[in-house]
């Protein structure tokens, strides 16, 4: 359904990224940011479970900065090298990526923001530092509580696991009160990256719920 395509920041970067089209018009754009995984199976198919809704989405590969092509699965071993790449990590040119894939599908409509892990914390960004974003979607971003004090530009949903071993509870607490505007829901039971069914951590009943409640706020902030 999808076709790689590159994207040029405005820092002159060149990345790669992967589009899928929905059938008929669209209703809108959606920017797709990856766990630390790269832009792998899991994300592709992400983006083409959106375009199947009626969505333009893109998932820029925002690690090309550092380590061009980068794509992952999730065995041990996989999981403890992509988590070595961490370090490389620019939180502003990460922003750059994001509104370039935004400039990318500008004019399908609205333009919301969707991320995992990772890309949980840069949709959030998305949501305080990219001017024009209708809405975001962040599950399990760990690193969201560090700039919780921004202000949000545009309606945010969060989805987090109870048993997430690298995001406490105290700190979703802390999101909760810094951001009382946001819609946060935590899933009992249900560890990182439940949403994922490519991991050992997915939770089918709450990564449908929490498909959802993000389908539902999609269709609801982006008009």
């Amino acid at each position: 359904m999808g076709q790689h395509v590159k994207l040029t920041t405005t820092d002159a970067h060149t990345l790669g990224s992967y589009r899928a089209d929905p059938a008929g018009t669209p209703k809108g754009g959606l920017i797709v940011i990856q766990e630390i995984f790269g832009v792998n199976h899991h994300i592709r198919a992400v983006c083409d479970r959106l375009a199947a809704l009626g969505y333009v989405a893109i998932a820029p590969a925002v690690f090309d900065r550092f380590v061009p092509d980068f794509e992952s699965g999730y065995t041990p071993d996989e999981i403890a090298h992509a988590r070595g790449h961490l370090g490389s990590l620019n939180w502003d040119k990460m922003v750059l990526d994001m509104a370039a894939a935004k400039e990318a599908i500008k004019g399908t409509g609205p333009i919301g923001v969707i991320g995992f892990c990772l890309g949980g914390s840069a949709a959030f960004l998305a949501a305080t530092r990219i001017p024009g974003i209708a809405a975001a979607v962040a599950y399990y971003g760990g690193q969201i509580v560090k700039f919780a004090d921004e202000k949000a530009n545009c309606p945010v949903q969060m989805h987090f696991g109870e048993k997430d071993e690298g995001i406490p509870l105290s700190s979703v607490e802390e999101i909760k009160q810094k951001q009382p505007q946001a819609e946060i829901y935590i899933y009992e039971g249900a560890p990182h990256g439940f949403n994922c069914d490519e991991r050992a951590s997915y939770r089918k009943e709450a990564a449908d719920l929490a498909w959802q409640r993000t389908t539902d706020f999609l269709a609801k902030n982006m008009k």
